[in-house]
């Protein structure tokens, strides 16, 4: 984040899209990190920034949709899951709601998945596995707490496979 002009860093809007408070955020501490001179400073990658629309339903995202994975000629593999399936967002009133796995097919890896979901608790774990490099069959093994609604984003997984558990 370093400018043109030596030792003048730029972060947040200046830096460019997205125009995320949380990224930010993130950008201000790589950079203090930088320039406090740690040896553990990691590059931002722009397609681990989820974002998030707080209305009601609240939309979160991270990485690609589906329609662009398609269109950069990305075979991928979708797995829903719909709230109406999860004990706990039909009793906070939510079960209108979505979970949504995409899954790029030519690599194991996460940071070919792309995960959505819609509701007044969207769910941050695409994030963290994107991050967290974790495989689907990772997240297909996973023990998610119940009752909860990242539950949603474990069966999103299993729907891709077809093993759906919960709907």
């Amino acid at each position: 984040m370093e400018t043109g002009e030596p030792g003048v860093y730029a972060i947040g809007d200046l830096a460019g899209p997205p125009w995320l408070a949380h990224k930010a955020s993130h950008e201000g501490i790589i950079c203090v990190e930088k320039i406090a001179g740690s040896n553990d400073v990691h590059p931002l990658d722009v397609s681990l920034i989820p974002g998030c629309t707080y209305c009601s339903p609240q939309v979160a995202s991270v990485g690609m949709t589906e329609a662009k994975a398609k269109a950069a000629g990305r075979q991928v593999r979708v797995g829903r899951f719909p709230y109406l399936g999860n004990g706990k967002a039909i009793a906070l009133g939510e079960p209108e709601a979505w979970s949504r796995r995409v899954r790029r097919q030519d690599r194991r890896a996460p940071g070919g998945a792309y995960g959505r979901c819609r509701g007044d608790r969207a769910d941050p774990g695409y994030t963290i596995a994107r991050t967290m490099e974790a495989t689907e069959a990772e997240l297909i093994h996973a023990i998610f707490p119940h009752p909860t609604l990242s539950e949603m984003m474990h069966e999103s997984v299993l729907d891709a496979y077809g093993r759906v558990i919960h709907f």
